[in-house]
């Protein structure tokens, strides 16, 4: 739970307007590459209720030599707490599995995807900026 208290401040310092914009870009830009060159993460608000708040982050281009990260995070904004609900197109973690398991998933898969989760937020804003830039879905 500590972990998913802290990717949600995380978030909110990355999205402070979560609850009234639409969308938000991060470049990942260093400065030894060029704009052409250039990590987007994309955060898009998918569903917004009250309490809750779904987004969809995914990293842009797509990694020629594997799979950038595509995950949708439930933000709890009344227990200030963000949790993992889908990575890779894959949902419904459970807390823990027993070894082995039908998806070969690991005994503590949700720990693991969201101390993920918190060590790419910590990056994002380690050398990330925002941009006010369209996002262009499914592309």
């Amino acid at each position: 739970m500590a972990e998913c208290d802290l990717n949600y401040e995380r978030l909110m310092r990355l999205f402070p307007n979560v609850l009234s914009e639409d969308q938000r870009c991060i470049s990942l830009l260093s400065e030894s590459q060029e704009d052409s060159q250039r990590t987007l993460v994309e955060l898009l608000v998918v569903e917004q209720s009250r309490y809750t708040t779904l987004l969809q982050l995914v990293q842009r281009p797509q990694l020629s030599w594997g799979r950038s990260p595509n995950m949708r995070i439930r933000m709890y904004h009344d227990a200030k707490s963000a949790e993992v609900v889908e990575y890779q197109h894959q949902n419904r973690f459970l807390g823990s599995y027993e070894i082995p398991n039908r998806r070969m998933r690991q005994r503590d898969e949700k720990v693991q995807l969201n101390q993920f989760l918190g060590e790419y937020l910590r990056y994002c804003l380690a050398v990330g900026g925002a941009m006010d830039v369209p996002l262009e879905l499914g592309g």
